[in-house]
């Protein structure tokens, strides 16, 4: 495994970062493992040097945050060998108000409960799961500063917003002497590159990661070589919302990530990834994996060198 510093932080994180979406409560979504069935995941991301992992409090609705605690307690010797990214903002469970948004009063709670299911004394990385636009900015950067001078939070990140948005919080943060955000989790992969025109130009003048989520655009490109990309496991059966991120997709992509995968005698998984992990300011993209078989791919994405043809050849 390859480490990067997280932005302009000391922290170093692998370069896979294992999400943990998949891991939970089978109740809330039929493909959800259990958490005796994600055991051997964390192990096997473990033993590969992964040391990044990422919840979320709505994922399964706090059962995620449960299962990632309780098992790198198990797998890990020393709280220091792993680093755990969870998120803020959503709502967790019936709407009802003050459940859910970037509120100081629902930040606070939040970090309290998701330090209760995660069993933590600090959260290594919070992030805002969406931007709260009924909040003021400058109400979310505080409270938010002031978890990290508590010592409840380590490291501040963001999710998913246009680049001006994120301009304008960290410049809010920095004119008030507040924490600003190390990273920036976004939706980023082959087949959906719009942040490219702004955003990506936009960490690299902050120092920020980019820590893609949706990395194999919901397995499609992990599908490349298959008759039909958008469909093969249970999850991919009733993905209405993936069916929204890449409605038409892109079958010469697609193509291209299956002719590449079959010259290097690779799955496309390791093709898809190991281009994104060529691209400038990419920190560790954010990976499900629900078979064990799987994991052997995205482990070996990131050492598998792309010439620059082939970065070309797949981007044009």
């Amino acid at each position: 495994m390859r480490y990067r510093r997280l932005g302009g932080t000391g922290l170093e994180v692998s370069q896979i970062c294992l999400g943990m979406l998949s891991y939970g409560d089978p109740s809330w979504r039929d493909w959800v493992l259990d958490e005796e069935s994600s055991r051997p995941f964390v192990e096997r991301a473990a033993e590969s040097g992964v040391n990044f992992f990422d919840t979320a409090d709505v994922y399964s609705v706090g059962a995620s945050e449960v299962v990632t605690g309780r098992l790198l307690r198990d797998v890990f010797m020393d709280r220091g060998e792993y680093v755990v990214a969870t998120k803020v903002g959503l709502p967790m469970g019936a709407a009802r108000p003050n459940n859910g948004g970037l509120s100081r009063s629902h930040i606070l709670s939040s970090c309290d409960a998701s330090l209760r299911r995660l069993d933590l004394d600090h959260i290594d990385l919070l992030q805002i799961h969406r931007l709260d636009r009924q909040t003021p900015i400058e109400e979310t950067m505080e409270a938010l500063n002031d978890l990290v001078r508590w010592g409840k939070v380590r490291y501040i990140g963001a999710c998913s917003m246009w680049a001006w948005q994120l301009a304008k919080a960290q410049y809010i943060a920095q004119i008030h002497g507040w924490t600003r955000f190390v990273s920036m989790q976004c939706h980023y992969n082959l087949l959906y590159r719009e942040q490219e025109r702004e955003m990506m130009a936009l960490l690299a003048d902050q120092n920020m990661a980019c820590v893609p989520w949706g990395p194999l655009a919901r397995g499609r490109l992990g599908r490349a070589d298959q008759p039909d990309p958008t469909r093969g496991t249970d999850r991919a059966q009733n993905d209405a919302y993936a069916d929204r991120l890449y409605e038409g997709g892109s079958q010469e992509v697609l193509r291209r990530v299956a002719e590449l995968a079959a010259r290097d005698d690779a799955p496309p998984a390791q093709i898809a990834l190991a281009w994104l992990l060529h691209q400038p300011g990419v920190t560790a993209p954010v990976v499900g994996v629900r078979q064990l078989s799987h994991f052997d791919a995205v482990r070996a994405s990131v050492d598998h060198s792309l010439s620059e043809g082939d970065l070309a050849y797949l981007a044009e």
